[in-house]
């Protein structure tokens, strides 16, 4: 259905009035236009503040395994992360993940930060990877795929592949915390 300027300017004029409100444009010829819309709205002084979940969402002397292949990324992530209380050990790709993971000692690791498109080895391999190792901690550790891929097909590739979470890119600092408390607080939850 194709519509002109005019047709569509006049039905939005007559939604803001609907609405009790008000638009004006300024036009300059060969800049464009802009359109400022008033709306009355008021203030519910009844309405409760959001509920957020209550719980402690601390992340001191967690012991992260990062992986990711991107430098400048590394180093965000383990700022973010060590500025929280968290201790860091970053490597390069999949296999090395897998490599460091294998020859730890179990329980050496609290969470996994995995990044998903990685050189020699992806992070969802990695994932599968690590969880068919022969060793308790290796079911049951939080991995928390990290990936600019924010589509639902995407999430669900992780997921599909042994991980807990999915952060998207560029990474936020309460939401790194926040989902790494969630996990653990899951993991610990399911193993008393």
């Amino acid at each position: 259905m194709k519509m002109n300027g005019g047709f569509l300017v006049t039905k939005i004029k007559q939604l803001v009035e609907k609405m009790g409100g008000t638009i004006t444009v300024e036009s300059k010829l060969g800049e464009g236009s802009c359109f400022t819309v008033i709306l009355p709205f008021k203030i519910d002084t009844n309405a409760r503040p959001e509920e957020k979940e209550d719980f402690d969402a601390d992340i001191s002397d967690i012991r992260v395994l990062l992986v990711e292949d991107n430098e400048l990324n590394v180093e965000i992530a383990e700022f973010m992360l060590t500025e929280n209380g968290a201790k860091v050990e970053t490597v390069n790709n999949g296999l090395e993940a897998v490599q460091h993971f294998e020859a730890s000692e179990p329980g050496t690791y609290d969470v996994i930060l995995m990044d998903v498109m990685m050189p020699v080895m992806d992070g969802l391999t990695a994932a599968r990877t690590i969880r068919d190792l022969e060793r308790q901690d290796a079911k049951i550790i939080p991995i928390i795929a990290m990936t600019a891929n924010v589509f639902r097909e995407d999430a669900e590739k992780c997921m599909e592949a042994g991980m807990n979470a999915h952060l998207a890119k560029p990474l936020d600092a309460e939401k790194i915390k926040q989902t790494i408390s969630e996990e653990l607080r899951k993991q610990n939850a399911c193993h008393k």
